[in-house]
């Protein structure tokens, strides 16, 4: 399977109505494909339904330019947006990139993510939506959560799609990986959805649809007295143990893995 079959692949199985990861034309995929290159989901297409038609090769450096220096009357911002979005395109072609293309450009700038998938799983934003969303951060509540998600994830309070949610994502990124030493594999967008930083597709699919999972069984807790989360000793003994990061290797390069 090449690189793009297996973008599309991803966003057929983030799109899966069975899921409840995305519906309509929510959410996007993206694929690093070079340094300074990506492919991400055109703006107003259906994930489960997605073509090759529907990618769009773009450059990164030429999408973060507009971190740098914006209008800031909005409907010139807009129009601004729009044509450094048109300049990005490596090729002709009449699809726009997704609206997030700009966030998209800058977690690749700030990470070693290879694969990026954004979606709005219902669990996932039950309590993003609440007046208890830091909860999806507050804690760990099993083992293979932490494996997938890794000991700790990012919470960003709503802020306008585009470049001001650029904006606030890379400043939380960096941040949080002065306090950790790592990036985030899990970002959280209060009122807003889930972005997954991933090594590969498959690997994509799995820290989100285990995302939704985690949230799944946290608003269970709620219902049960509270969650009941792992002391941080725990935390870090399933985060740094050899046979848990074999198998996070092993989820990250063929989907697979296995307790014990």
């Amino acid at each position: 399977m090449d690189d793009q079959e297996a973008l599309l692949t991803l966003a057929h199985q983030l799109g899966d109505p069975s899921k409840g990861l995305a519906i309509a034309a929510e959410g996007n995929v993206s694929m690093r494909l070079g340094e300074d290159t990506m492919s991400i989901k055109a703006s107003g297409c259906s994930l489960s339904f997605m073509t090759a038609a529907d990618l769009v090769d773009v450059r990164i450096s030429t999408l973060l330019t507009l971190l740098a220096s914006t209008p800031t009357d909005k409907e010139a911002q807009d129009d601004h947006t729009r044509s450094v979005y048109e300049a990005s395109k490596l090729t002709p072609t009449t699809r726009t990139p997704s609206v997030e293309a700009i966030l998209h450009a800058t977690l690749y700038e700030a990470t070693e993510a290879s694969v990026i998938g954004h979606t709005h799983p219902t669990a996932v934003n039950a309590l993003g939506c609440s007046q208890q969303s830091q909860l999806l951060v507050e804690g760990m509540l099993f083992p293979d959560a932490i494996v997938l998600m890794g000991s700790r994830q990012l919470l960003i309070p709503y802020t306008d799609p585009g470049i001001p949610l650029a904006h606030a994502v890379r400043a939380g990124v960096e941040e949080f990986s002065n306090s950790e030493g790592t990036a985030p594999r899990v970002i959280y967008l209060a009122n807003h959805g889930l972005f997954v930083l991933a090594t590969s597709p498959s690997e994509a699919l799995q820290i989100t649809e285990m995302a939704n999972k985690n949230a799944t069984i946290l608003l269970g807790t709620l219902a049960a007295g509270g969650p009941n989360f792992l002391l941080p000793d725990h935390v870090r003994r399933i985060d740094s143990r050899p046979d848990e990061l074999y198998r996070r290797g092993k989820l990250a390069t063929d989907g697979r893995g296995s307790d014990g």
